[in-house]
């Protein structure tokens, strides 16, 4: 007889590119996980299958999880899509006369400088459908020009008539006075009832002008899209008899209510990544692995690599959807993922006589060949299987059927261009796999100086285990952790999120000729706008941080850096901000400038509202045991006969060597020959290389 979980439950559900997880919490901690294919036309079907099988171990039906269930934590990836594929809503672009190509010009530069094989970048949104308001603002806030209400109006009825579904306005230095930006957003409500804008001035009020017309651009062409999402998902959830409480995972690896993330949707973009950090750092805290974690997630769709430092998360506020200086910035505060196209969905190709792996996906349709569902290209999952390393009767726990003779002709075409056989193909797609990986891992460790070498991995995503020692070996890691919920690893993350909030103030002043009275008043200002935000939260822990973005004089592009005081005083205050700034600017570069002035730019302040957590509870002593199965798999250095050994067999204090293969329902980790796996009292696998 099945043990029912001790209600009322806490969902958390991730919507990835080819899986939906779910996690199932109650008041002793995780109980349940559940993986199913994401029905991109219907999120709800996917969901709640997921449901379904996560229901299975407690032995409770989908529905009756949903109507017992006090809590659901929603994460999706349908805003990035969106954003990726170009299916967000017809958005104009309102900007100051004579700066129509805001958008168009970007920042400058290029990432790769001498690679000529592509053209240049479309803007965000077309210039046709950008529109100019005759305006203007000076740096000081000063009204150079009034604004032209006649003319604004015809805008307006041009972009009804044109059909036109968002409207995003960003006039320059409306951060220094917004009063134009306020007179359209009160022309575009009489004029267009019911049409959703973004003002850039309320959603990021910073120094420079193209990362916040992009990020406001992108949240305004959100906003149709994410409010019909989130609407039918809210139908869809009350109609299946939920009831509790709906909060939404954000980029800043927190999470909101609904209504705070539908007015702000760009915050939706990269949440699902953002939340594997959080576990990441929970997981390595419990497992006493140090300050320092690299958090590692390989989905069916993307490897998303984030760095836990010291213990805490690391920030960004140069968020590339694309690549960095031909995508789209976000140049809102979230957690730093750098994703690549490389999971287990990743097509291998043959390409300008070279064997590529990804970043194309097969997603869930029509999937690896081995899923059986029409598709045709060789995946990592393929190779996979070719391997030895996935027992097509036990894929997602023997709910999915692998079709090895697919997997073996689709592998076998392709190995044909390139004179090998289907297994070595499969091993070269593997190789290659990793090598994208870890220079993902090595371009957010060593390029923010950090060593891997001092680090532990945490590793999660479905397809983590597959090549995650091979990384690990190759990085000079010695340690690795693998969570045994690792699989549902965002998902997992939302279960201990906190309720996170940012505010940003843009004040330019000099650590020469610093400007206390005005810095203060910035401070004050995020931290009363905090405190609002605080009031509507219930949470018995609050944690606020405050930090800076600035730069030595002359350089083109700033670092954060944590204010070393919440309200300065005195010159001696100012001398702490600069010597932190000395030392970040030195961890990083090898190089500090003890004679250059400090510019500060932008002012952030960040709030945390902790709730109640579900951390890691102790596992379960296993079942019987029984003798391992064999398997011939094939490693980078050759086959070999190796145990097969399923997670419930496997109590705390259990040890595996390589040859191995450690099956868990939803995942499969693979221990080459001197890997040596532990079972923590948590029941996660610490794996020793």
């Amino acid at each position: 007889m099945r043990t029912r979980a001790a209600g009322p439950y806490r969902i958390s559900v991730d919507t990835g590119g080819t899986f939906t997880d779910v996690v199932i919490a109650d008041t002793r901690g995780i109980v349940a996980i559940g993986k199913a294919l994401t029905t991109p036309e219907r999120i709800f079907t996917g969901l709640s299958a997921a449901l379904s099988i996560a229901g299975e171990s407690l032995g409770i039906a989908g529905e009756d999880l949903l109507r017992d269930a006090s809590l659901l934590i929603y994460g999706t990836t349908s805003a990035t899509n969106a954003v990726v594929t170009g299916s967000t809503a017809k958005t104009a672009f309102l900007t100051t006369k004579g700066f129509k190509d805001m958008l168009v010009f970007k920042e400058g530069g290029k990432h790769d400088p001498h690679d000529f094989s592509y053209d240049y970048p479309a803007p965000y949104i077309p210039r046709r459908h950008t529109f100019e308001i005759d305006e203007r603002i000076d740096s000081e806030g000063g009204i150079v020009r009034p604004l032209d209400e006649k003319a604004a109006r015809r805008v307006l009825k041009k972009i009804k008539r044109d059909g036109f579904q968002a409207i995003a306005v960003c006039l320059l230095w409306s951060i220094t006075n917004s009063a134009h930006e306020d007179a359209i957003g009160a022309l575009i409500e009489r004029e267009l009832p019911g049409v959703p804008y973004t003002l850039s001035y309320k959603l990021i009020p910073i120094v420079r002008e193209y990362r916040r017309a992009s990020t406001t651009a992108i949240d305004a062409s959100l906003k149709p899209l994410i409010e019909h999402h989130l609407r039918t998902l809210g139908h869809d959830l009350a109609a299946a008899g939920f009831s509790g409480e709906l909060l939404i995972g954000t980029s800043s690896g927190g999470v909101q209510h609904l209504r705070n993330v539908a007015s702000r949707p760009v915050r939706m973009l990269k949440s699902g990544p953002a939340m594997a950090p959080v576990a990441g750092k929970t997981y390595a805290r419990a497992e006493h692995a140090g300050g320092n974690a690299i958090v590692c997630d390989t989905g069916g769709t993307t490897f998303d690599v984030a760095l836990v430092r010291g213990g805490e998360l690391t920030y960004t506020r140069n968020t590339w959807i694309g690549k960095p200086k031909v995508g789209h910035i976000v140049a809102l505060s979230s957690v730093d993922v750098r994703s690549i196209g490389a999971g287990g969905g990743s097509v291998a190709r043959f390409d300008g006589g070279i064997l590529r792996v990804g970043p194309e996906s097969a997603g869930a349709y029509p999937g690896p060949a081995c899923y059986g569902r029409g598709g045709t290209e060789p995946t990592l999952t393929d190779a996979a299987l070719i391997l030895g390393y996935l027992d097509p009767e036990y894929f997602n726990g023997g709910r999915m059927h692998l079709d090895a003779r697919a997997a073996n002709r689709a592998l076998s075409r392709l190995g044909a261009r390139l004179n090998m056989n289907a297994r070595d193909t499969a091993r070269a797609i593997m190789r290659i796999g990793s090598d994208r990986m870890i220079k993902a891992i090595e371009e957010i460790t060593v390029g923010e100086g950090i060593d891997p070498k001092e680090s532990v991995i945490v590793a999660g995503g479905g397809a983590a285990g597959l090549n995650i020692v091979d990384i690990a070996r190759e990085l000079g890691c010695k340690k690795i952790i693998v969570p045994k919920t690792g699989s549902a690893m965002s998902a997992c993350g939302m279960q201990f999120a906190d309720v996170v909030f940012d505010e940003t103030v843009s004040c330019v002043t000099s650590t020469e000729r610093f400007d206390m009275k005005r810095v203060n008043a910035a401070l004050r200002s995020i931290d009363a706008r905090l405190d609002r935000f605080s009031k509507e939260v219930d949470g018995a822990h609050v944690r606020k941080e405050f930090s800076v973005e600035a730069r030595y004089r002359g350089q083109v592009w700033e670092l954060s850096l944590p204010l070393p005081v919440r309200k300065f005083r005195t010159r001696r205050d100012v001398a702490l901000l600069v010597e932190a700034f000395h030392r970040l600017h030195e961890r990083l570069y090898a190089v500090r400038d003890d004679g250059s002035d400090v510019e500060c730019i932008n002012w952030h302040g960040r709030i945390s509202i902790g709730r109640p957590h579900t951390l890691p509870r102790a596992a379960k002593k296993a079942r019987a045991r029984t003798r391992p199965e064999q398997r011939r798999v094939t490693f980078p250095d050759g086959t070999r006969l190796s145990s097969v050994y399923r997670g419930d067999s496997l109590s705390p204090g259990g040890r595996v060597a390589g040859p191995a293969i450690l099956q868990e329902e939803t995942m499969t980790i693979v221990l080459p020959p001197g890997a040596v796996a532990r079972v923590s009292p948590f029941g996660h696998y610490t794996i020793s290389v």
